[in-house]
């Protein structure tokens, strides 16, 4: 049973949070696991609880004339990203998911001279040879865990004596997304279930077997993959994504929910979400920021994805009846207000991709740095002229609002191509930063200071 949780005040401290050619990739099992059974069709939700209205961060833009969808659309598998691409258009007829290299790029084919941080900051390669590297989490022991969506296994990269190695902790999983850890334990979210490893540094090379702590999901392939973390409370956080591009929501989809360790007393904490996939904590307030992506098949400059501050339990965000604060959604928008809907805190650039984000809380950067946040935005597809393949800065201002958003490491984009998509960042005890790429199966160390030379380059 999932316990809907009332608007409330969002406490600090110990108390704080007690509370897709390419469409076919994009459905398509990852590599080695079995698709989970297919869910009947969601019925219609039930219209939105208003929630309370932030400052909005961005103008009124007005909504555009919904576009007509194409007919074959109905013969596309439910979610796919291609339903609602308007018809007889040949630009649009062009867009697709971008498919991910299959296999992860050779380490010396691994073009790091062609991203570019600003001055002081350097970029090296940490590890490779992991398709699909998305989420990132630490171990007490230094042991870096990188989850997958579009391949059965989750990864670790140990670090022994200055060496590092990869290694296949376990597969047969399925869209093992979301990695977290706590006290010993590496918790994995699924496409429709959470499990856990404990004792899992000791387990490296012995194939654990994973534990199922909670299955009480959905298994919708669309925006179905999990993003994992542990809040201050000590308890799991995860998103339950809107099951299609642009659909209404029912009471199992659309939102934040949040569980204890051993899988129990779920509770879902915020609504109106299309598809989140990250989210940290303000070191300072402990209010829990998120990104999330805009729905497809708008236009190619609307909506924007959004970074969103939840500062009060049962909050709606407004998906998919509006998008980025101010954006009645002409399908679904009637009858609806923008103004009923907590708005974003800052605007992400349109279909960027968003993804994985972190307050960087190190001293090896500098001071500017600290308590600022960290965006991987992967790009996107649903455009012309691609935007995003970057790490995006947000700064913010002391009472936790925006001040800004601009690049901050760029490259991964070149003349429209993608030649690195970035997926999470993490930070690591020395200060430096973690980013994954799921292009490359790679992940890269960012440092601040004198470059030094890395052993074979």
């Amino acid at each position: 049973m999932i316990r809907r949780v009332s608007a409330g005040p969002l406490l600090a401290g110990s108390l704080c949070l007690f509370a897709a050619a390419a469409s076919a990739q994009q459905m398509a099992p990852p590599q080695g696991a079995p698709a989970p059974a297919a869910m009947p069709a969601q019925p219609p939700a039930m219209a939105p609880a208003a929630a309370p209205a932030a400052p909005a961060p961005a103008p009124t833009a007005a909504a555009p004339a919904a576009a007509p969808a194409a007919p074959a659309a109905a013969a596309l598998p439910p979610g796919s990203p291609l339903i609602g691409r308007p018809a007889d258009n040949a630009a649009a007829a062009k867009l697709a998911p971008v498919p991910a290299p299959p296999l992860a790029t050779a380490a010396d084919k691994i073009p790091l001279d062609k991203y570019k941080a600003p001055k002081g900051f350097n970029i090296e390669l940490y590890a490779s040879g992991m398709p699909n590297a998305r989420s990132l989490a630490l171990s007490d022991k230094g042991t870096v865990f990188v989850g997958s969506r579009l391949q059965d296994k989750v990864y670790a990269i140990t670090n022994k004596d200055g060496k590092r190695q990869v290694h296949v902790l376990v597969s047969g999983l399925y869209r093992p997304n979301g990695v977290a850890f706590k006290n010993g334990t590496l918790y994995i979210a699924e496409l429709s279930q959470i499990s856990k490893i404990d004792n899992v540094d000791d387990k490296i090379d012995s194939s654990p077997k994973p534990v199922v702590i909670y299955n009480n999901l959905p298994k919708d392939e669309a925006h179905g993959w999990k993003f994992l973390a542990i809040g201050p409370d000590n308890k799991l956080y995860f998103e339950v994504g809107q099951p299609g591009n642009n659909v209404l929501h029912d009471k199992d989809h659309g939102q934040l929910r949040r569980i204890n360790l051993d899988g129990s007393g779920a509770e879902v904490i915020a609504f109106g979400i299309r598809n989140t996939v990250g989210f940290d904590w303000n070191p300072k307030t402990k209010e829990l920021y998120f990104t999330d992506n805009g729905r497809d098949w708008l236009t190619e400059d609307l909506p924007n994805d959004e970074l969103n501050r939840i500062t009060k339990l049962g909050q709606d965000f407004g998906a998919p009846y509006c998008y980025q604060g101010d954006l009645l959604d002409p399908e679904f928008g009637w009858g609806h207000k923008c103004s009923d809907y907590v708005p974003p805190v800052a605007l992400m650039g349109p279909h960027a991709a968003a993804l994985g984000m972190r307050f960087y809380t190190g001293t090896m950067f500098p001071a500017e740095y600290r308590n600022q946040i960290f965006v991987a935005r992967h790009g996107s597809w649903n455009r012309t002229i691609k935007f995003g393949g970057d790490i995006a800065l947000v700064r913010l201002n002391k009472d936790g609002s925006v001040k800004s958003v601009a690049p901050f490491i760029t490259g991964f984009l070149q003349n429209n191509n993608y030649i690195g998509r970035p997926v999470d960042v993490m930070n690591m005890p020395d200060g430096s930063m973690l980013i994954s790429d799921d292009w490359n199966g790679a992940v890269y160390r960012l440092t601040y200071g004198p470059a030094k030379k890395v052993a074979g380059r």
